[in-house]
């Protein structure tokens, strides 16, 4: 999934997935004003039907596969 407008919010640790409680990666915003949120794994699962449903999805996914930065050996 890909994110389809830069104007949302960003998604933090308490936005939680609506399925499952995870934490929330993803954001589909629907037609009559409602939003849903979901993890990873249950944007993957149920990708088809938002793209059916949702007017616009914000995707964070990308942020579990990036390297977090490292604090110095002197900081350690």
């Amino acid at each position: 999934m890909t994110a389809l407008a830069e104007q949302i919010s960003a998604l933090n640790a308490t936005d939680r997935c609506d399925r499952c409680g995870a934490q929330a990666y993803v954001r589909a915003e629907l037609s009559n004003g409602g939003e849903l949120l979901f993890c990873a794994h249950h944007a993957r699962a149920h990708e088809e039907k938002l793209r059916e449903v949702a007017a616009l999805i914000h995707d964070e996914t990308g942020r579990l596969t990036s390297v977090p930065p490292m604090a110095p050996d002197d900081e350690v």
